[in-house]
């Protein structure tokens, strides 16, 4: 048996066996390429080497957890930067916590997406979660707890290779042991609750190897059992507020195919992906539709979300759907006054992304040089007719098209198809730049021609000019050309991810504890971190189970909200 890891004196990669990293900086220019060509591979490949379809092979196990009750913990979009995720994992990495009544650890922790970012790779989850939980509980306690993952999207971009060898090959996860095959997975609970977690990252279907465990599993359900349904992304919302609706149409086929038949209900749906909570209630009812993706991304706004959602919507392409029910939107965190005060946070986006800033400046220097050239070559005497006229601007006309066309494309970046909104919103945020450039080009040849004298001082001034102010000052004011677009575009709902993803906010983290009661009766208790510790100091002396750092400013976790209570039986129509 292998020897436990000494523990460290000091916080280094050394000591740790991992490398803390700093939150991504998400429109830096490297992150930006690097996570679009994995998104673009992924999609374009996953539907012809789709893991899903192998793990059909795998052991088809359902997994038990009987008690007379019990404590689990759901966490999702997890594996950022060291400090919020370290922070989030030694909170529920705790014996217990004091939120105003004690809450005692979770006996299972589900991880509902996302658990490395920016992209999957062995690495990457050893740096960014396995090493972090691992610090947070070096070991097992005398009551192992044990962890459940579902994949999301960032998982997804190596085709789950690094996920199934992280999470579905029996290694511990620190001090929690693993135990599921697949990327799916279902749990029973006590007193006839079940988690349920389905895989549909890509795909609007759900594939016929985790179709055929589900239908298995469900032979277990009777009438009467309440199942928990955890995806990969709250696609309730989009779907009951009039907009996509196929994610939720693939959550609808499951429900009429696997849990409706036997007579079970789904009271609650839990999800990630978007990085805040929100809670719909079933109206006349007890169900509850929660979205919790708190775990160590960046902070997302919700002063956008809808009101009130119709599910299953009106336009579901599902066979035999069932009755519409409406759910009303009970909480957010962060508010809505908050939210909206957050996302004016983005005007500093050169100074949390100086790749950004960085990538700007060469943009402007290029548009610039396109829009001199043209003025000049529209002087010269052999350029005075249609073809000369063509010739000269035919650079700058080009570059202001991929402008225009990347406009478009990044307000369409959310949209699986046009709409018009958007594209008026892209084709002004790429005439803000074109603007700027054409702008600057002229005042560069005002100063050349008129205001320095020839000779060696204009050609001084024109070289730094272009070398040095164009890409410094005037790169600094696109990025905040850029800024000043997602500031107003997030107030009509177009880029709300990417007015956040700049600022990459850290504090405002949390998870969500649940409890099921002897009586049946299910409570969530959704757990709030306001601000996240970001210096530590080492435990070399603790025991076994104790963290290898400590906090040098104490985590206080709150309740976002009063528990929320969920009887198995529902007064409504759940699910």
């Amino acid at each position: 048996m292998a020897q436990p890891r000494p523990r460290p004196r000091a916080i280094t990669e050394e000591q740790l066996g991992f490398r803390p990293r700093r939150a991504v900086r998400w429109l830096n220019p490297g992150v930006l390429v690097a996570t679009g060509t994995q998104s673009v591979m992924a999609n374009i490949f996953g539907s012809y080497a789709d893991k899903r379809e192998l793990q059909g092979t795998l052991p088809d196990t359902v997994h038990e957890h009987r008690a007379d009750e019990t404590w689990l913990d759901f966490v999702a979009d997890l594996g950022d930067g060291f400090d919020a995720t370290y922070s989030v994992a030694s909170l529920l990495a705790a014996s217990s916590l004091d939120v105003g009544e004690t809450l005692p650890r979770g006996r299972l922790l589900i991880m509902g997406g996302d658990q490395v970012y920016p992209a999957a790779s062995t690495e990457a989850y050893e740096d960014r979660s396995k090493g972090v939980y691992r610090a947070a509980l070096p070991a097992a306690p005398p009551e192992a707890p044990r962890l459940f993952a579902l994949p999301g999207n960032h998982d997804w971009y190596d085709g789950l290779t690094s996920f199934l060898r992280v999470f579905a090959q029996g290694r511990p996860f620190g001090g929690w042991a693993t135990e599921q095959t697949r990327s799916y997975f279902a749990v029973e609970l006590p007193q006839r609750w079940w988690l349920y977690a389905i895989d549909t990252q890509f795909d609007d279907y759900v594939d016929a190897p985790q179709l055929a465990y589900f239908r298995e599993a469900a032979t277990r359900l009777d009438e009467g059992d309440a199942v928990i349904l955890c995806t990969s992304a709250p696609e309730w919302v989009p779907a009951g507020s009039g907009g996509e609706h196929k994610g939720y149409d693939t959550i609808e086929f499951f429900l009429r195919e696997i849990v409706r038949p036997r007579g079970a209900t789904v009271p609650l749906m839990l999800t990630g992906d978007k990085h805040y909570y929100t809670r719909y209630t079933e109206r006349d009812g007890t169900a509850q539709r929660i979205t919790c993706g708190l775990g160590g991304a960046y902070l997302s706004g919700t002063h956008k979300a809808p009101e009130e959602l119709t599910l299953p919507p009106t336009k579901s392409r599902v066979r035999d759907p069932s009755e519409p029910v409406t759910y009303d939107l009970a909480a957010r965190y962060p508010g809505r006054t908050r939210s909206e005060w957050l996302a004016t946070g983005i005007v500093r986006l050169p100074w949390r992304n100086p790749g950004f800033w960085a990538l700007t400046g060469v943009l402007q220097t290029a548009m610039t040089l396109a829009v001199l050239f043209g003025l000049t070559e529209s002087d010269n005497p052999d350029r005075q007719n249609v073809f000369g006229q063509v010739a000269a601007w035919t650079p700058a006309a080009l570059a202001g098209l991929v402008l225009v066309f990347a406009g478009i494309a990044f307000a369409r970046i959310d949209l699986p198809k046009a709409a018009r909104t958007n594209v008026f919103a892209g084709i002004v945020h790429a005439a803000g730049h074109l603007a700027l450039s054409t702008g600057w080009a002229f005042v560069v040849r005002w100063l050349y021609q008129d205001v320095v004298p020839d000779g060696a001082a204009g050609e001084w001034l024109l070289l730094g000019l272009l070398a040095v102010v164009t890409p410094v000052l005037v790169g600094f004011l696109d990025a905040q050309v850029v800024a000043l677009y997602l500031l107003v575009a997030s107030r009509f709902g177009i880029n709300s991810n990417e007015a956040f993803a700049g600022q990459g906010i850290e504090d405002d983290k949390g998870f969500l504890r649940l409890h099921i009661a002897p009586d049946g009766t299910l409570t969530v208790y959704p757990i709030k971190l306001t601000r996240i510790c970001r210096h530590w100091r080492p435990n070399p002396d603790g025991a076994p189970t104790d963290p290898w750092l400590l906090p040098e400013e104490p985590l206080r976790p709150e309740l976002i909200e009063p528990p929320i209570r969920v009887p198995r039986v529902t007064g409504g129509a759940a699910g």
